[in-house]
């Protein structure tokens, strides 16, 4: 089945490439979520003005994504945990605990875009990715001290 695809999907492609799937996968996922539209003769011809639109629309998200990364770029965020012997922590820093520290500092960036391998279990510096949207990403700095 062709489908015109509506928004970006990774597998797939971009918003408004005309892409060939299995029947399935386009009736019961991409046309249920809103990611794609059958290419049907009147589909195409209204997707050719709506897709001017989408093109726009990812743009500006290109836009916003690449300048919030640069508010990202020099950001360091600072937090505090208890710690035991050896300078252990009580417990971890995950992403959560990253999320609120930057909510703290103004930026609003939402849990599952923090992408950590795994959480943080020791004091130090430790470079944390931030996935922005639209294939852009900003790496931060978080800063895990001892709670005085």
């Amino acid at each position: 089945m062709k489908v015109i695809l509506k928004q970006n999907v990774d597998s797939l492609g971009k918003a408004g490439d005309l892409v060939k799937v299995a029947d399935g996968y386009a009736r019961n996922f991409l046309i249920p979520k809103g990611l794609a539209a059958e290419a049907s003769g009147r589909n195409l011809k209204a997707f050719e003005h709506e897709k001017r639109r989408i093109l726009l629309q990812a743009e500006k998200l290109q836009q916003q994504a690449e300048e919030t990364a640069a508010k990202l770029s020099g950001l360091t965020c600072t937090i505090a945990r208890r710690v035991g012997e050896q300078e252990k922590l009580f417990g971890s820093v995950g992403a959560r605990d990253i999320g609120e520290a930057l909510a703290a500092q103004g930026v609003e960036i939402e849990k599952k875009n923090i992408l950590l391998d795994e959480p943080i279990k020791s004091l130090g510096e430790f470079p944390v990715r931030i996935r922005l949207g639209a294939g852009v990403t900003a790496e931060i700095k978080v800063v895990v001290a001892a709670e005085s």
